[in-house]
């Protein structure tokens, strides 16, 4: 039961439930983000990299993320000398999703006694993942804290976007963050938008640690019996 009837089971139900209910919303949604999406080139280049920014952290490799992903690889095979538009929006998305792994990294050395030993481990794995552009290296710290890890790494990912728009930083590369440095146009200022949106994130993250508590999670069992 456990190791094939319950897995298989649980395969087809949520599968059908994918291919018959939610697969035609899902693909609404995609396909307006996307229109939404190539409605911001040109003049409101930078607002686009502040937006791609935020979805790229908005869920860390979930179905936002793909999506402002998905949109900055379909535009590569448009992108030539004369169009770099498309190899901006690539950089702007790569670095973005560099920031929240890298900010985690940050802030576990920025304070130390604000994260579990386990998130400080996580932390040390988290600056190759963030500079391989693996956002999902942040997915740990939000799992645990999501209200204040999420919204620390949007603020930080749609800084690093717009900069990186502004600046024009270009990248032919659809992956492989600052390893495929040879694909990157102005590396330097790719650099520097990342480490920017790196620090704002970090130590958005610590302050809201320090001054936002949780509500400490109820006990229902011991109200039950009290």
């Amino acid at each position: 039961m456990p190791v094939v009837i319950i897995p298989l089971v649980a395969s087809i139900v949520a599968s059908g439930l994918m291919f018959l209910v939610l697969g035609g919303p899902i693909a609404l949604l995609t396909v307006g983000l996307s229109d939404f999406l190539n409605g911001l080139t040109g003049a409101s280049a930078i607002l686009l990299g502040v937006i791609l920014g935020l979805m790229m952290a908005f869920d860390l490799g979930g179905p936002v993320n793909k999506v402002a992903y998905a949109f900055a690889v379909a535009g590569l095979g448009a992108a030539t000398l004369a169009n770099q538009a498309p190899w901006q929006i690539m950089a702007a998305v790569m670095a973005a999703g560099m920031v929240p792994p890298l900010a985690m990294a940050l802030a576990t050395v920025l304070d130390k006694k604000l994260f579990t030993l386990a998130e400080r481990e996580n932390g040390k794995a988290a600056w190759l993942l963030g500079a391989s552009f693996i956002s999902e290296g942040a997915i740990p710290f939000a799992a645990a804290d999501v209200f204040r890890v999420i919204p620390a790494s949007m603020l930080g990912a749609a800084v690093t976007g717009g900069l990186s728009m502004m600046w024009g930083v270009t990248s032919k590369a659809p992956h492989g963050g600052v390893f495929v440095f040879f694909a990157i146009d102005n590396f330097l200022l790719f650099v520097l938008s990342i480490v920017i949106g790196t620090v704002i994130s970090a130590f958005a993250v610590v302050a809201l640690k320090r001054y936002v508590v949780r509500k400490p999670k109820v006990d229902e069992a011991a109200l039950a019996t009290a």
